[in-house]
């Protein structure tokens, strides 16, 4: 859908929603392929638009140089580095060219639930690229190699077996991308606690930041006072709960002034803002900026 601008111009897309979609043949859930055959069969144009995907991306990069952009902050990638992006993230690809690596694309349903916990695969607000080295950079390597061999023997085992075996053997891969660095330190049942109260909000979160900003809603919803979800936040997330509330509003709004025409009037009745003078308060207060100002740095000039 285009929306045109009420000031005049060129119309701006909405931000493009990309489903998964399984190849012909092929287990639904999970796909696994180089570069190379991401350019042969990919419009360069469509890549490097933006766009939100419902599902994840495992990027190791082998050789060359990538540029990939994941919720406007720009990353360059080296040789070894490992991008994850996350349904729901506005991402767009640079060039390709040059650029060898694997790419695994997996809806979150996919892997057991047990893994997804420990490997915090919803977790939006991890950082989308990661810097292994040593034996953590072998181990990613290797387990990206043993993914991308077995989705490529399909015929080998019953399919069952072979989707038991891809799932496991992506379980690997999602694990050591989420501890690129080895065992972490912590202080045992306590962190772990914080770590489930931090999880909780951060979802309530998720599905509830156009309806409510206020920390006491979230709290009384979860069962938790609202200093129990501060200090859980503050040490997941080094923010407070209300900061982090405020960001994934903040968020959502460069998302959509971006990546769309709506009006700002629109946007802030879609972020659940009694109107529009509102939502430009809140949004210059958290960004130094007003909405429109925001609009026109980042399609550069243009509008």
């Amino acid at each position: 859908m285009v929306r045109k601008r009420q000031e005049g111009g060129e119309p701006v897309p909405e931000i493009r929603e990309v489903a998964f979609s399984a190849p012909a043949g092929r287990p639904a859930g999970v796909e696994v392929l180089t570069l190379a055959e991401l350019r042969a069969r990919a419009d360069a144009c469509r890549l490097s638009t933006p766009h939100r995907p419902g599902f994840h991306h495992l990027l190791l990069l082998d050789r060359g140089r990538l540029v990939h952009s994941v919720d406007f902050r720009e990353h360059v990638m080296a040789p070894g580095d490992l991008l994850w992006s996350r349904p729901g993230q506005v991402q767009h690809f640079g060039d390709l060219t040059g650029a060898e690596g694997r790419l695994v694309l997996f809806e979150a349903g996919f892997l057991d639930p047990a893994t997804a916990a420990a490997a915090r695969i919803e977790d939006w607000y991890g950082p989308p690229v990661r810097h292994p080295d040593g034996a953590a950079a072998r181990g990613v390597a290797e387990a990206m190699r043993q993914l991308h061999t077995e989705f490529g023997a399909l015929g080998g085992l019953p399919l069952e077996i072979h989707l038991d075996v891809l799932r496991h053997l992506l379980a690997v891969l999602v694990l050591r991308a989420a501890h690129p660095g080895g065992a972490a330190g912590g202080d045992g049942d306590g962190a772990c606690a914080a770590s489930a109260t931090y999880l909780r909000f951060r979802d309530a979160v998720e599905r509830g930041f156009t309806r409510s900003r206020r920390v006491a809603d979230y709290a009384r919803a979860l069962g938790y006072a609202p200093r129990t979800l501060s200090r859980a936040t503050e040490a997941a997330a080094g923010v407070g709960a209300k900061e982090f509330i405020d960001r994934r509003v903040v968020l959502e709004a460069k998302r959509l002034l971006a990546h769309g025409d709506q009006s700002a009037a629109r946007i802030a009745d879609r972020l659940g803002f009694a109107d529009a003078t509102n939502f430009s308060k809140f949004f210059q207060r958290q960004t130094g900026t007003t909405p429109i100002a925001f609009r026109v740095a980042v399609r550069g000039g243009a509008g």
